[in-house]
């Protein structure tokens, strides 16, 4: 693929999740309870579970949630405890989450930014999380710097958290391509490989992975309403069996690459050096 400028990347991008959030404007509806009771005593066979095992008690801490979205996440972690900065370079994304956290009665826990990462007006040192739910593998032109920026913006020694669609079995992904399931993706997007976790690596030198979504990519079959909580009984029990299974097979060394989504999680460095040429500065915030 061409390259394009960072301009036309993030227009795209934009363009994409605003159509998405428009489908929804007119319905916000507030953070599901039964979700924050799900995370607040969390298991581990699931992405998220795992990753809000991983980081504990988030009571008084300060997130940064990158790629916000629609704000599933940011309400979540604030109703955690948190106190969440949200960014986004959707406008209409972010005015949905806005809608969503007050209704939620979390206004005032979460602070929106409407900003490309490259450019957002982040303060240095400032973060104990930072949070990336499927959002790496759009930006993988500007990877490495991406997360310099994110780096300057978490405080030495904070804990660093993605979930990221990989792709680490080549023979996998050629059979995936020749499977008739639809695409709902934006230009220059695919999951992360071998050379982006060496680019993650040299930020995050105690990088570690927990690889999940082998069998559960039957998911889309078992859960047509994309929801756990709102799934019949019947339903959740036989996705947590399917998850545990995985949560067994991922951990053998022949068998994890064969999962299709990764946590990643480390530390930021206790000294870390800003990129040349970047000088974050905010385009838009709201």
């Amino acid at each position: 693929m061409e390259a394009i400028g960072h301009s036309e990347r993030w227009l795209q991008e934009a363009d994409f999740f605003d159509a998405k959030a428009t489908t929804r404007a007119d319905r916000p509806e507030p953070i599901d309870p039964r979700i924050v009771e799900r995370y607040t005593s969390c298991g581990r066979l699931f992405s998220k579970e795992y990753c809000c095992r991983l980081l504990g008690d988030l009571r008084g801490k300060t997130v940064l949630d990158f790629g916000c979205g629609e704000g599933d996440d940011a309400l979540l972690l604030a109703s955690l405890g948190a106190r969440v900065t949200a960014v986004d370079l959707s406008p209409k994304a972010i005015a949905f989450a806005r809608a969503r956290a007050s209704l939620s009665g979390l206004a005032d826990r979460i602070d929106f930014v409407c900003a490309p990462i490259e450019v957002a007006d982040l303060p240095p040192a400032h973060f104990d999380v930072i949070w990336g739910d499927n959002i790496l593998h759009h930006v993988l032109p500007v990877l490495d710097e991406t997360l310099a920026v994110l780096m300057r913006a978490a405080k030495p020694d904070a804990q660093v958290i993605f979930t990221e669609p990989v792709s680490l079995n080549s023979t996998l992904r050629r059979v995936r391509f020749l499977l008739p399931i639809p695409t709902d993706a934006t230009p220059g997007e695919r999951p992360l490989d071998l050379p982006d976790l060496d680019v993650i690596r040299r930020h995050m030198p105690d990088l570690t992975k927990r690889h999940f979504r082998f069998l559960a990519r039957l998911t889309r079959l078992i859960l047509p309403c994309g929801s756990l909580e709102s799934a019949s009984p019947f339903r959740r029990t036989l996705m947590r069996i399917i998850a545990a299974i995985d949560y067994a097979l991922l951990t053998l060394p022949v068998v994890e690459k064969l999962g299709g989504i990764s946590v990643l999680y480390g530390r930021a460095p206790v000294a870390s050096q800003q990129p040349d040429g970047v000088t974050p500065r905010l385009v838009a915030s709201g």
